[in-house]
């Protein structure tokens, strides 16, 4: 499916680094935008929202997210670091009462949505997220924990916007992909070039000022706000690649796979503003990708998943 960029001129958005296309709100965020206009970012954004769509059967969300919207005047919906906007254009249709507000760092999302579907520009690593207090019903953040360094600070953001008894639902992947171990009496393969790209990669997240450990806290930090209740964990473990005999957990892996084989070389820009030489990342991407390509086991990741209400 092809796409036009929102608006006229966008150019004051983007900016080149590394030869590669990023967006200039964030800085801090080095995933590019390029890839053919866009089209391979899009690309990604459409397959993990398809795979969260399979791990939520067939939904766009956990929890009692109908419950929450169906009562009362127009509910608002929030999505946070939209991307492609996939989400709220598919919850707009199935919510048509609802304004729904999709915020990200680049205008790459579509230009013909939904009436009750619109999108905005906001660097959400920011104190003050620019809407106002007791203002949306529903808000939802996925994989973007990456871009944002204070994350304490942008829960006590969410619990600030959302009305009292409003729903946030987060979804974080976990940053250390492991070959998946198959039976009880063997310890899984080491896969070194697949391993080190991914140590490389929370090495420069770190050094970004980013904290790594955020997917697999995400219930603890919610709670620490002292703003939410009702927190509820809906981890899981997403396999990775052509291995699973069961068909919905093959379509899933299948899914993550090719969002993987895209993923890989977007993170050359990091790498080389980290001071990685060009060779080094050239070769860590390649290895990763023969790893990814050719696996000499089963590869799986984890997925965390909280939801919870703001306390009345």
């Amino acid at each position: 499916m092809d796409f036009t960029l929102v608006g006229d001129d966008d150019s004051e958005y983007f900016r080149n680094l590394h030869g590669r296309i990023l967006n200039t709100l964030n800085t801090n965020y080095l995933i590019p935008v390029d890839d053919d206009q866009v089209k391979a970012t899009q690309q990604r954004s459409e397959l993990h929202h398809r795979l969260l769509q399979f791990v939520f059967g067939g939904r766009n969300y956990v929890g009692p997210v109908k419950e929450v919207l169906q009562f009362g005047q127009q509910r608002k919906i929030l999505d946070l670091g939209t991307g492609g906007g996939f989400w709220p254009i598919d919850m707009a249709d199935e919510f048509p009462r609802a304004e729904v507000i999709g915020v990200d760092l680049a205008p790459i999302q579509p230009r013909t949505v939904p009436p009750n579907c619109t999108f905005e520009l906001c660097d959400l690593d920011q104190w003050h997220i620019p809407y106002p207090d007791n203002h949306f019903d529903f808000i939802h953040a996925r994989s973007i924990h990456i871009g944002i360094r204070n994350y304490p600070r942008f829960l006590h953001e969410i619990a600030r916007l959302l009305r009292p008894g409003g729903l946030v639902l987060l979804i974080e992947p976990d940053l250390n992909p492991v070959p998946e171990r198959t039976s009880s009496d063997r310890e899984p393969v080491s896969m070194h070039g697949w391993s080190t790209l991914w140590e490389t990669y929370r090495t420069c997240l770190r050094r970004q000022g980013v904290d790594i450990t955020v997917p697999q806290r995400l219930s603890d930090l919610l709670a620490a706000t002292g703003a939410y209740e009702n927190i509820v964990v809906r981890d899981g473990n997403i396999p990775v690649g052509f291995w699973p005999q069961d068909p919905h957990l093959l379509t899933v892996g299948q899914l993550q796979w090719m969002d993987y084989e895209l993923f890989l070389p977007a993170l050359s820009p990091l790498f080389l503003s980290n001071n990685l030489p060009i060779p080094t990342v050239d070769r860590i991407i390649k290895e990763a990708q023969q790893d990814l390509y050719f696996p000499s086991d089963s590869l799986s990741t984890h997925l965390h998943i909280v939801y919870a209400s703001k306390c009345f």
